[in-house]
Order: structure tokens, then C-alpha cells, then sequence
């Protein structure tokens, strides 16, 4: 299916990501800190990438950002994995140019359907999928 880089400083939480997305037919990537994150994206070009904002090293803000910034990579689709409070994760992945959010914990029977959604055109909003800006069939938001 797709490929997708997890930029995740929580091992266990990684591996869990990686495990329900393989089982779901697509290609992860690991990376348990941001510049590593970043450096899997600028070499691997993803469909997706899926984030913790509070890394280590660089926060996901800052690894949000540079991929933005490239032209080659404005394609890639960006989710945020976080256990701050919706409403907060909802205003601070707006503010970091992310596709949506998925909380933590997360559940692992609708994860991988989730992280589909977000390839899909018209991917509803759930309570633990908050879709951002959704561009409609013109394109806008």
C-alpha cells in the first residue's frame, strides 16, 4: 500500500505502530528521534509520516517544518500522534501545517483505518481521528 516513516521516541509505542501498519500491507520505517525521523523522510520520500510532537532531540514542530519547507516532499500527508488534549493537539497541529491527528493512547482496532483515512479524499472525522482542513473536490480547505 503506502509508505510510512513513524517518528516515535517510544519504542513500544513504535513497534505497536509498526506492527498494526505492516499487518495493514504497508512499508514502515522506525525512527526514535527527530533528526533520525528526518533523515528516513529526506531519504525515503514517504506517503505519510506520522509523528510524536515531543521528541527528544528536535521537537515535531521543527521536523514538521523542514518538511514543509521542501518542494519535493509537500505531498507527503502529516499526522501527529499525540496524548496532549484534543483541543490543544487539534490548534497545535493546525498551527505546525499537520494533515490531522490521532490521539494516544491509540486504539488498535481502528488505527490502521485511521491512518487510511487520511489517503482518502473524504475521510471522516472520528473522536480519536481529527481531520484538519480537509481540501474539498476544488482543492480548497
Amino acid at each position: 500500500m503506502s509508505n510510512i516513516v513513524v517518528i516515535e521516541d517510544h519504542l513500544d509505542n513504535a513497534r505497536l505502530a509498526e506492527k498494526l501498519l505492516k499487518n495493514a500491507g504497508h512499508t514502515v520505517s522506525l525512527a526514535e528521534d527527530g533528526e533520525t525521523g528526518m533523515q528516513l523522510v529526506v531519504d525515503s520520500k514517504p506517503d505519510m509520516v506520522l509523528i510524536d510532537l515531543g521528541l527528544p532531540d528536535v521537537d515535531g514542530q521543527t521536523i514538521i517544518a523542514l518538511i514543509r519547507r521542501h518542494p519535493e516532499m509537500k505531498t507527503i500527508k502529516i499526522v501527529a500522534v499525540t496524548a496532549w488534549p484534543e483541543d490543544r493537539a487539534r490548534a497545535m497541529a493546525k498551527a505546525y501545517g499537520c494533515d490531522g491527528v490521532i490521539s494516544k493512547p491509540i486504539d488498535t482496532r481502528t488505527f490502521s483505518q485511521q491512518v487510511n483515512s487520511y489517503f482518502s479524499s473524504a475521510a471522516p472525522e472520528q473522536p480519536n481521528n481529527i481531520i484538519i482542513d480537509q481540501p474539498d473536490e476544488e482543492g480548497k480547505a
